[in-house]
């Protein structure tokens, strides 16, 4: 069993309020999980209004099917109008 670990450093230009991120970021979240099936979670900069990191991981047999799955959620990202990435950072467990 590999688990594979997806850290994204985003910046939200169009969020004014922490409810007008909750929103962005739970959007987000929430396609990502319906299309993936990964576990995701906001995980660091919760009190700032325009950051937010979230983490993401997946379980597989095999660090390939893993890689795919983690390129595929850092794409999705990127197409994100109302997202910026600023960082990601790949590791396998």
């Amino acid at each position: 069993m590999i688990v594979g670990l997806l850290t994204l450093e985003l910046h939200l230009p169009e969020a004014t309020s922490l409810k007008s991120k909750r929103s962005i970021i739970k959007s987000l979240k929430d396609r990502i999980k319906n299309k993936f099936n990964v576990s995701i979670a906001e995980v660091g900069a919760n009190d700032l209004w325009q950051r937010s990191v979230l983490g993401a991981a997946c379980v597989a047999n095999e660090t390939r099917i893993i890689n795919q799955v983690l390129n595929d959620v850092t794409n999705l990202v990127l197409k994100t109008p109302d997202v910026e990435l600023i960082d990601s950072a790949m590791e396998m467990l």
